[in-house]
């Protein structure tokens, strides 16, 4: 049953992102910092990580879980080093991602020629 709920509670998050791009009309960096931000609220006030229970990979996976490890690094930090580990808590949780992303965009970059 977590593989169906994951489906849906991953795929409605990108539903409200088309809906961003399609309805509203928004860019894509607008709708990205929106679903971050909603990602950073949700676990602000303590319900993104309910979420994560119920729904798995489908609230993991998508860009709001983000705004979701930002926040909840600042904060477990914060309760240790004070104001300090606010600023990094944020960067010790997310480093191992946004390096990943980096390390595996020059790998494509150097092994993928580009069309054009």
């Amino acid at each position: 049953m977590i593989f169906f709920w994951a489906f849906v509670i991953g795929g409605l998050i990108c539903v409200i992102g088309q809906i961003m791009f399609d309805v509203f009309k928004l860019s894509p960096a607008h709708t990205l910092s929106i679903l971050v931000i909603s990602g950073a609220v949700l676990d602000g006030i303590g319900w993104y990580e309910p979420l994560i229970d119920f729904a798995g990979a489908g609230v993991t996976v998508p860009i709001t879980s983000f705004g979701n490890s930002l926040v909840h690094g600042a904060i477990q930090e914060a309760e240790t080093h004070g104001l300090i580990g606010v600023v990094t808590g944020m960067f010790e949780v997310t480093s191992a991602g946004i390096s990943a992303a980096i390390i595996f965009g020059v790998i494509g970059a150097i092994f993928f020629k580009p069309k054009g």
